[in-house]
């Protein structure tokens, strides 16, 4: 079982078939074979939506199968969506403006494009195995940015791959090594963040200092009104002024940033208190005034919700909160706004959907902004039963969302658990593990009998 919502341009050929160039409001999305009964059971394993990626020139579908489908707009007007070839074992995948790149489940990343294979930019090459050091080249996470691909590793070191015309590499062209193979940025890193026509980036560091490079023509990294004349920052420099709270995400606009912080509430029963903030150019950053250092993004359509997930296109935003609105602002001249015109909302404002199918599953929704459309869409977790989650990830090294289903089929979330070790060097952390899952099991049923 699936949904996609859609809307935005409908790029040549067309993503939605008989429908015009612009949508204008949210749209049911279905694929081509969609209503196929050749192959019932692979059709119905492909429509279970795991991510879905999408820049200027193309938009990948990845099913939780381990397959995807890519629509690329320079294409033959007849020609069927493309089935992507690479692996069948995807993990995620990361679509720029100028690049593609596959994550596997391996830890391998295959990638495309002008600044990752200039003789033939239209085939997929293993750029993970071009680091240096052979025991740095399982990846467990990749991000795209507009000409250049970020990889941080299982030992949590940042590389990048690809242009260089804004400093996103964070060296100046001086020391700027060649650029054919993955250059290591930072070490000690926990995330990367970018977008998809971005020339700027963040990089998190496990104490939750963040670092940024690259283009800062509109401020959009949020610096200071000191660096405001700063077009290019060419060497990763620390970001001052950042908001109390745990960074959770920041998405990435061609001249604007949106962070999420989130906040632990006094009530340990309540959810976490999440706010966005926002810094650039204030056309696309949804405070309506240009920005130098991230400020909080208020709207009373939002202010007594929880924002479930957000995503930033070239120059729009979309935020979904707990009690299932989708809220926007930003540039709107493609109708990726969804709100039936083709006018830009300097300000939040909510977008009407069609009735929901999963809706009483809402924190299953996620939203995904390509360069000048948008979807929602459904994808809800797997499930299985602790020891095997603990075995597979401690075996890969790498830290990630898990979840436990307990025998009574009651679901504990942990979130961003640091899996990094070997299984025969951790058993302190399994034994951790072990407490906080019967300490939350302790205190339901404490609960359930008041």
């Amino acid at each position: 079982m699936n949904e996609i919502i859609f809307f935005g341009k409908n790029e040549y050929p067309k993503l939605i078939k008989n429908e015009p160039n612009k949508i204008t409001k949210p749209i049911q999305f279905k694929f081509e074979n969609e209503n196929e009964n050749e192959n019932e059971n692979e059709n119905e394993n492909e429509k279970q939506i795991k991510q879905i990626s999408s820049s200027f020139f193309s938009t990948i579908f990845l099913f939780k199968n381990g397959k995807a489908i890519e629509y690329l707009s320079e294409n033959d007007l007849n020609q069927n969506p493309e089935k992507i070839q690479i692996e069948e074992n995807i993990q995620k995948v990361a679509v720029g403006v100028q690049n593609e790149a596959i994550l596997t489940k391996e830890g391998n990343v295959f990638a495309k494009g002008m600044k990752m294979n200039p003789k033939n930019p239209n085939k997929f090459i293993n750029i993970s195995s071009l680091i240096e050091d052979p025991n740095d080249r399982i990846i467990q996470d990749i991000v795209s940015s507009e000409s250049l691909i970020y990889l941080l590793t299982s030992n949590q070191n940042a590389y990048g791959i690809g242009g260089n015309q804004y400093g996103q590499l964070g060296f100046d062209s001086k020391t700027l090594p060649k650029t054919e193979k993955p250059i290591l940025m930072m070490k000690n890193v926990s995330k990367i963040f970018s977008g998809n026509d971005s020339g700027h980036a963040f990089l998190l560091n496990s104490n939750q200092e963040l670092f940024g490079c690259g283009d800062n023509s509109s401020s959009q990294l949020g610096l200071g009104e000191s660096r405001k004349e700063e077009i290019k920052i060419q060497k990763l420099t620390k970001i001052q002024n950042i908001p109390k709270g745990k960074i959770i995400d920041i998405k990435c606009g061609s001249i604007h940033s949106v962070m999420l912080i989130e906040n632990e509430n006094e009530d340990e029963n309540e959810n976490p208190k999440r706010k966005l903030y926002s810094c650039g150019n204030y056309q696309y950053n949804g405070l309506d005034v240009d920005n130098y250092e991230f400020i909080e993004i208020k709207s009373f359509l939002f202010e007594n919700d929880n924002i479930l997930d957000f995503s930033v296109g070239n120059t729009h935003t979309l935020i979904l909160t707990s009690k299932g609105n989708l809220i926007g602002f930003g540039y709107n001249y493609y109708c990726q706004l969804g709100n039936r015109n083709t006018k830009s909302q300097l300000k939040p404002i909510q977008i009407e959907l069609p009735e929901l199918r999963f809706k009483e599953d809402i924190s299953n929704y996620h939203v995904s902004c390509g360069y000048n459309k948008s979807f929602l869409y459904y994808s809800p977790s797997s499930f299985s039963n602790l020891e095997e989650d603990l075995i597979k990830l401690f075996e890969r090294k790498e830290f990630c969302d898990i979840s436990f289903k307990t025998k009574n089929g009651e679901i504990i979330e942990a979130h961003k658990l640091i899996l990094k070790y070997r299984l025969n060097q951790n058993e302190n952390e399994i034994e951790k593990l072990q407490r906080n899952y019967f300490k939350n099991q302790l205190k339901n049923q404490i609960k359930y009998l008041k």
